[in-house]
């Protein structure tokens, strides 16, 4: 679970990962959240507008329509690879679509078919319109496919998410083909190459360097695993992670004993992420630890 970014947050990730952004009118104060809760956040949602021309998309996107008010995403990516925010909160852009889809992008897993409508995403997705018609022959520029990557790594970044975090309307709501035009496995191998220091296909025949090698993580041994009397490296490994987060409420450092210590350094984890109640009682569980990305000890 993830609180969603502030407007000022926001702006500060997708400029620091090189974005040019355009704050648009009252894009800060600008949402539906009359409508219904906002967050915790689970992902990024990448869209096709079906228009052509910046100006005119952009204010369709803050404003809406007859039919469904403003705003209608958060971001509108345009032809050069610019961002201009409309929204901050709840938006108009994902609609009802798969819960199983929603868990497998909680649980960071394999995409099932979008074969239901009965969640909502507005609720739990950034969203971010690209200009283009959408008819398959409209060009998607260079500029504006990697912007698409480094917006999605830059949110990806903020949260601890992975690339699987990225998916297109058409991937959640039954009849959306939306975006058209690539592919969302083959974006989603340009935002995991971005999270791992690398950029996407910029156009440069400079050979890029080696890349390192990708750490790896500990799977999550099960809820049971964690009890009084339990000792072993892995423990430790999660103490040194919970430290470097901010969690620590150890005396002397984190050891290989479970202790009420850990569970108290692993309780403020699961609020950090915006667990509540039973949900943050110390006991890690698989979203929290996954997003722990503790290192094999």
């Amino acid at each position: 679970m993830a609180t969603p970014l502030t407007a000022s947050k926001l702006v500060e990730v997708l400029r620091a990962e090189g974005l040019t952004v355009h704050e648009v009118r009252n894009w800060r104060r600008h949402n539906r959240n009359a409508k219904g809760p906002y967050g915790p956040m689970h992902g990024v949602m990448i869209h096709h507008t079906v228009t052509s021309g910046t100006d005119s998309s952009v204010a369709l996107c803050y404003d809406g329509h007859s039919g469904l008010p403003g705003p209608l995403c958060h971001g509108v990516i345009d032809k050069k690879g610019e961002i201009h925010l409309v929204g901050n909160g709840r938006a108009n852009h994902a609609g009802l679509g798969d819960s199983d889809v929603l868990r497998a992008v909680v649980n960071e897993t394999k995409l099932p078919h979008d074969n239901a409508a009965d969640t909502d995403g507005n609720r739990h997705f950034y969203g971010f319109e690209c200009i283009n018609r959408g008819d398959g022959k409209d060009p998607w520029p260079e500029a504006q496919k990697e912007a698409i990557e480094k917006v999605a790594a830059a949110i990806c970044r903020a949260h601890g998410w992975s690339e699987r975090s990225v998916i297109g309307h058409k991937e959640w709501q039954p009849g959306k083909v939306d975006p058209r035009g690539f592919t969302m496995d083959g974006m989603r191998r340009r935002i995991a190459d971005r999270l791992d220091g690398h950029g996407g296909d910029s156009g440069s025949h400079e050979p890029k360097p080696k890349p390192k090698p990708k750490t790896e993580y500990e799977r999550f041994p099960g809820a049971g695993f964690f009890h009084v009397g339990r000792s072993h490296p892995v423990i430790t490994a999660m103490g040194r992670r919970l430290t470097a987060e901010g969690c620590s409420h150890y005396e002397t450092g984190p050891g290989p004993e479970w202790t009420e210590a850990d569970r108290k350094s692993y309780a403020a984890w699961q609020r950090k992420l915006g667990f509540k109640g039973k949900d943050a009682d110390g006991t890690p569980g698989k979203v929290s630890w996954d997003r722990l990305k503790v290192p094999k000890a």
